[in-house]
């Protein structure tokens, strides 16, 4: 619980994502009492569901246990793989919206599915970029892609992040936030790796604000000046420009 603790601090994260199952909100030292002394949003989630009419129901025990119309919406299509049912999901979410939830959907990366996610009144979608646990990072960068551009609600990746840089990708292709779980805590050194996260998801963010340059298949023509190369090096080096 200790390092659990130092590596929520260390993420500088608000918002934690928790399953109902597994959490009892009255036990003192639980994960409950963990991220309320952290000041952490909560957000119950009903993982483990694996029909829309299970899923709506670990939702209304939730808003009643926790006192809150949020959740984050998992309905589980493969025992295995944990992919999403994305035909349940889209039952439960029309139904648990029309019952007054702000409803964050876990999803696949198909944009019609996103698209309906938002049609039928979520507040966040949250696509996978690989499956559940498997650290495999975004497997199809253009699908999140053209999610995050085609849908107006939050785009949050929610599954297969690994290490620092796919939480940095993810945030160039436009997301506006990225679920960090196994990546953390299978880690060697959980904090550590909770404080790089930290760092690419701001630079992912810095980066697609910036603007990369166009992909080019052949460097483009110097013109006859000077160019000025910035030459970036690790905290024990210098930055020199040439």
């Amino acid at each position: 619980m200790e390092v659990l603790g130092a590596s929520l601090v260390a993420s500088e994260a608000s918002i934690a994502t928790v399953a109902l199952r597994r959490v009892e909100p009255n036990v003192k030292g639980s994960i409950y009492d963990l991220l309320g002394r952290l000041n952490f949003s909560l957000l119950p989630n009903t993982a483990g569901c694996f029909s829309a009419a299970e899923a709506v129901k670990v939702a209304e025990l939730a808003r009643e246990a926790f006192e809150t119309n949020v959740v984050k919406l998992e309905v589980i299509g493969d025992d295995v793989t944990l992919l999403p049912d994305t035909s349940e999901t889209l039952v439960a979410a029309e139904r648990l919206v029309r019952s007054g939830f702000e409803v964050w959907a876990y999803t696949s990366d198909d944009l019609i599915v996103a698209q309906r996610l938002e049609q039928v009144g979520c507040v966040a979608v949250m696509p996978l970029g690989s499956p559940i646990g498997s650290g495999l990072g975004l497997r199809n960068p253009h699908a999140i892609a053209m999610i995050c551009e085609r849908v107006s609600v939050p785009v949050l990746l929610d599954a297969g992040v690994g290490t620092a840089s796919d939480a940095a990708l993810a945030m160039e292709l436009g997301c506006d936030g990225v679920l960090a779980a196994s990546a953390i805590n299978r880690a060697l050194d959980p904090v550590m790796m909770a404080e790089s996260l930290r760092d690419a998801v701001k630079a992912g963010f810095l980066a697609r604000r910036a603007g990369r340059i166009p992909p080019r298949c052949t460097p483009k023509p110097r013109h006859r000046h000077w160019v000025a190369q910035i030459c970036l090096s690790n905290s024990r080096g210098q930055t020199t420009i040439v």
